[in-house]
Formats: structure tokens, sequence, C-alpha cells
């Protein structure tokens, strides 16, 4: 049976794969040893991953996206750093474009698992989204093993 993080891990690698063989960029990178992540704190961290990859490319004319995940002792890292357009000030400041939610949806999401997103853009020079989550609320621990000898 396959941990489910290594296999959000393989989707991203795959999504990010997808992206090189059509635009010519570059992969995922994973900086620690990769731990799994709570259920939950997993699924969210996907979910703004993948809507920080649509954004790069759908609103900010990106022509490189880089991805890496950082599985640090104290914290857990999503960082999405591309070369693009930049946000638009105003976007950035209010979270959101008329119509779209996409900024506003990842930082709601970061809320839900404990986590702490930034977006940073400058004009022409890209857009940087960070996601991080301290080790308490992201890494799952380890089940105990149960002794199975009752005890007297």
């Amino acid at each position: 049976m396959q941990d489910n993080s290594a296999c959000r891990t393989f989707a991203l690698r795959t999504c990010s794969s997808q992206i090189i063989a059509r635009r010519n960029l570059p992969g995922v990178d994973v900086e620690g040893a990769v731990r799994p992540l709570y259920p939950i704190v997993r699924d969210e961290v996907y979910r703004i991953a993948g809507e920080a990859m649509r954004n790069a490319f759908q609103h900010s004319q990106s022509t490189h996206v880089g991805v890496e995940l950082r599985y640090d002792k104290r914290q857990f890292c999503l960082r999405i750093r591309d070369k693009s357009k930049g946000i638009d000030t105003n976007v950035l400041a209010e979270w959101a474009r008329e119509g779209h939610y996409g900024l506003r949806g990842m930082r709601e999401r970061a809320d839900l698992i404990g986590g702490n997103l930034n977006v940073r853009s400058e004009p022409d020079a890209g857009t940087e989204v960070e996601l991080t989550i301290a080790a308490s609320h992201a890494y799952a621990k380890a089940r105990a093993a149960r002794n199975s000898t009752p005890r007297e």
C-alpha cells in the first residue's frame, strides 16, 4: 500500500512534468525527507499548488514555473515561483479579482489547515506563492505499535 503523501508528491511531479513537456519548464524540487502529511493538509496543499500553477499560466502569462516542497523539522513549505507579468497590486491587496476567487480560496484553504500563505508579486518580475505550515499541524505522526499481549 502506497503512502498518500508520496502519491500527492508524485501527482504534483506528474502535473509539473506535463507542463514541462508542453512549455519546457523545471520540475518539482523536493528538499528534506518526505514525511506523511495529515490527510486534510495533504489535500489542501495539493489544491493550493494546483490553483497557484493554474493562475501562473492562465492569468499571468508565465514563461517559467518552479515548484518546491520543503519538509523541514519545524515546518512544511510549498513554494511556487513564476516568471510572469505579475499580479496587479489592487488584485493582490484585495485577494480577489472581480468574478475570480482563486487567491481568496487559497488563503481560506491555508487558514483551514493552520497555514500561512504569502503571495509576493512584482510587475514583469513574477509571483511567488509560499505556504508554510508548522510541523505540528502538517506532519502526521506515526502510529505507535500496539502491544498485542494483554496486560494482567
